[in-house]
């Protein structure tokens, strides 16, 4: 039975922040084969402030320890009582396949977040093209959601591609849209037909012939794009050689970067007979733990931190989540982060621990 008692005014409550965050699960539902939506609430009653489009992370207590996962929320900030992510469990996921055997409601997750830019809410334009593929729907699920709620008039061409028409991700849910939102154009694409249910529409894989049957004035809108890198590339070649302004292109992924080898700490290598002068060290304070550490010249904050027993979670490791961020209390980093972290949380001490490598002596609240 429904406990009325818990229901508060959203001016009672406090927003959520991007510090760590409990949240119970109080809805598992099915959206296609290997496809599931969980559904949160906030354990200390707060209310849900993001972006359409945001990312969280969330901390998975598997029996190996903790399992850093990043999802999209397929959720709208229009709700703001609840938030959801949509997963698809890949053949040698480990995180999502976790979540698919042990998450029921009433159970308890950690989560960190929200994070990312990738939002219509910071590219407004009078026309958009959300164009995503598999699980990659899931940003452009809560945009349009936002959208419906809250600008249902807005003119947005919504094409999603999947390999069969039973694949495809909020199929019933975004035709009912499409008959409440009079600017909403839906175009499918699926890559082979099934057994399991028919289908009359666009088949094959998106290229240059098909997209403006789909979208005959996509020159004309603000695109997001979002699936496998493969499939990005594809469509981002695609417009870029239609003579598309790829400065109204945007485009989400947690692909991280080629990443120069770090050197190990204390290396002591010999060359001719000669033995190398050891590698500077920085010292690092972390402050809650009550470690003193060292940390080698060419190496994180996040990977001093490791050595030296000191936890600090982190997810992506290349600048994007914003999971691994942490208070600086004194001293100077050079951060080269790909958007995990804003410019007030900057100008507020705040640093991202596994892009951070120190100019001199820290002190890390952690």
């Amino acid at each position: 039975m429904t406990d009325l008692g818990l229901y508060r005014h959203l001016d009672q409550m406090a927003p959520w922040n991007d510090r760590l965050q409990v949240l119970e699960v109080i809805g598992v539902s099915d959206e296609a084969p290997d496809v599931k939506t969980f559904t949160f609430r906030s354990d200390n009653q707060t209310w849900f402030r993001y972006k359409p489009g945001q990312f969280l992370t969330l901390e998975l207590p598997t029996p190996d320890g903790p399992l850093m996962r990043t999802y999209t929320l397929s959720s709208s900030p229009s709700r703001p009582f609840s938030i959801a992510v949509t997963v698809k469990a890949q053949a040698g996921s480990i995180g999502t396949r976790w979540m698919f055997d042990h998450l029921v409601p009433g159970s308890h997750v950690k989560a960190y977040g929200p994070a990312g830019d990738f939002s219509l809410h910071s590219h407004p334009a009078a026309k958009y093209l959300f164009i995503s593929a598999g699980s990659g729907v899931t940003p452009m699920m809560s945009m349009l959601r936002w959208l419906n709620d809250c600008a249902p008039w807005t003119d947005v061409g919504f094409v999603n591609c999947a390999r069969r028409a039973e694949e495809i991700i909020f199929r019933k849910e975004l035709e009912l849209l499409g008959g409440h939102m009079p600017g909403l154009s839906l175009g499918f694409m699926i890559e082979e037909r099934s057994s399991r249910e028919g289908w009359y529409g666009h088949m094959g894989r998106i290229d240059a012939i098909r997209l403006p049957l789909l979208a005959p004035d996509f020159r004309e809108r603000e695109i997001f794009c979002c699936g496998p890198d493969p499939f990005m590339r594809a469509v981002r070649g695609m417009l870029d050689a239609a003579g598309f302004d790829m400065t109204k292109y945007h485009q989400e992924s947690f692909a991280a970067p080629v990443m120069e080898e770090i050197p190990a700490p204390f290396a002591s290598p010999v060359e001719d007979g000669i033995a190398a002068p050891v590698e500077a060290v920085t010292p690092i304070r972390f402050s809650l733990s009550e470690v003193d550490a060292g940390c080698v010249a060419g190496q994180t904050v996040l990977q001093t931190a490791r050595s030296s027993g000191v936890r600090i979670p982190a997810a992506c490791e290349f600048g994007l989540c914003g999971t691994c961020k942490v208070k600086k209390v004194s001293g100077e980093v050079e951060m080269s982060h790909n958007g995990g972290i804003l410019d007030h949380e900057i100008d507020d001490g705040f640093i991202l621990a596994c892009c951070s490598k120190p100019l001199s002596a820290l002190e890390i609240e952690v």
